[in-house]
């Protein structure tokens, strides 16, 4: 029992009251020697038990008065946590949630793009932010890139990535896949498994090789790159430095960590002849699946035609001044491949002259239309208008008082001549 009792906590242990003194009890305890002593037990006796009496009855009193005042004050207590517990809590604004977003003040159910900066030639130097951009503008959703001058990255280090609700997502293939399933805007829908099978591996060859191979070209002619796609850096990056120094730094810095991603990709050990056989046959292997068809799986556009597109136009849209021998393959012996990405860039990118010509990153929202002055003009005169309108009136009256009283004094004059 006193384990149990040890083992309670201290705070739900019950307040034991130390026992009270009793003097009748002592005193009845005591030896009764002064009953043998006294002279007068019989007459004395009777008063101090009354006494005692008298008093313990009152000791009682107030005992019982303290306890009904505590169980009172009890009552009380247990009545005020009861009233509160009753008592609604009082409404607080909940905290406002916070987002590990760039974009804080976003819409609901608005995508936010972070890709590259546009250029003259091509909506985005990155054939996996085209990809995204071109399946965006594919199945419908609405979206909106963000111009951040591509100072941010994805918490993967990656471009592109969105931020929908405010929540990130990185990566895209994994942007496409959450979005297909989020808005039900499966490409593949209408594919047997097995064109679904080769769609698979098909678009694998160009991320994971083909890509490879046009990097491999831009690392090796970083000054190239800038001139074939015309690219101002002052522009995409949104600094002052003229752009003389940012080329150089450029051409060393992209040069450099381009060579190192070859070889860790694995396709940076081979010769710049093998490298470009191995493109060549890509393209000989698309050419063939393509053959005739408008898209590879007929004549709806599909997840295999979004990356065909965004990678071949890397190519495509290089400028003619730069020599570029996988280009002239592609446009020599695989003139359907440059067909489809006619039929590509039409289908998703109406505004595709917009884009390169004004670097619009949103070209494809509406804009409000300015106001023109011949409506500002009208505007303000038919203002004007109304303002002086009441003036005018004023005006008017007080001409016609003065008519009226001019015709008076006409008339009053032609009687004093009569009269005369």
């Amino acid at each position: 029992m006193a384990t149990e009792v040890a083992q309670i906590p201290a705070e739900e242990t019950p307040a034991v009251a130390a026992p009270t003194e009793n003097p009748a009890s002592e005193q009845a305890e005591k030896p009764a020697a002064s009953e043998t002593a006294a002279a007068a037990p019989a007459a004395a006796a009777p008063p101090a038990e009354n006494e005692n009496a008298q008093g313990n009855k009152e000791d009682g009193k107030a005992a019982s008065k303290e306890n009904a005042d505590g169980a009172a004050d009890g009552d009380a207590k247990k009545d005020g946590e009861a009233a509160a517990v009753a008592a609604p809590a009082k409404s607080e604004a909940p905290p406002a949630q916070k987002f590990n977003v760039h974009k804080t003040n976003f819409e609901k159910d608005i995508i936010y793009l972070y890709q590259f900066s546009r250029t003259p030639l091509l909506p985005s130097l990155s054939p996996y932010c085209l990809k995204v951009e071109t399946w965006l503008r594919l199945v419908g959703l609405k979206y909106e890139n963000v111009d951040h001058k591509m100072r941010f990255r994805s918490k993967k280090g990656q471009l592109p990535f969105i931020e929908l609700n405010g929540e990130e997502i990185a990566d895209s293939a994994i942007i496409i896949k959450e979005l297909s399933s989020k808005y039900e805007k499966n490409l593949e829908s209408g594919l047997t498994a097995e064109q679904r099978n080769v769609s698979y591996a098909t678009i694998a060859m160009l991320e994971n090789h083909l890509i490879w191979i046009i990097f491999y070209w831009r690392a090796k002619y970083p000054d190239n790159v800038l001139k074939g796609y015309k690219v101002n850096l002052q522009h995409a990056l949104g600094l002052r430095l003229p752009n003389s120094i940012l080329n150089f730094f450029f051409k060393i810095t992209f040069g450099r960590k381009g060579t190192k991603k070859l070889k860790a990709h694995g396709i940076g050990v081979h010769s710049a002849e093998e490298i470009e056989e191995f493109g060549k046959n890509d393209l000989k292997v698309l050419s063939e699946m393509l053959d005739c068809k408008p898209f590879f799986f007929g004549d709806e556009p599909t997840t295999l035609d979004v990356v065909a597109f965004a990678v071949l136009s890397q190519l495509h849209y290089l400028s003619k001044d730069i020599a570029y021998p996988l280009r002239d393959y592609m446009t020599e012996k695989c003139p359907n491949l440059i067909g489809h990405v006619s039929r590509m860039k039409d289908k998703c990118f109406p505004d595709w002259d917009e884009i390169c010509t004004k670097l619009d990153l949103n070209a494809h929202i509406p804009k409000p239309e300015p106001e023109t002055k011949e409506g500002k003009e009208g505007g303000e005169q038919e203002k004007s208008n109304e303002q002086e309108g009441p003036e005018g009136d004023k005006i008017e009256k007080e001409l016609e008082k003065d008519k009226s009283n001019e015709k008076e004094s006409t008339e009053e004059n032609k009687e004093k001549e009569e009269t005369k």
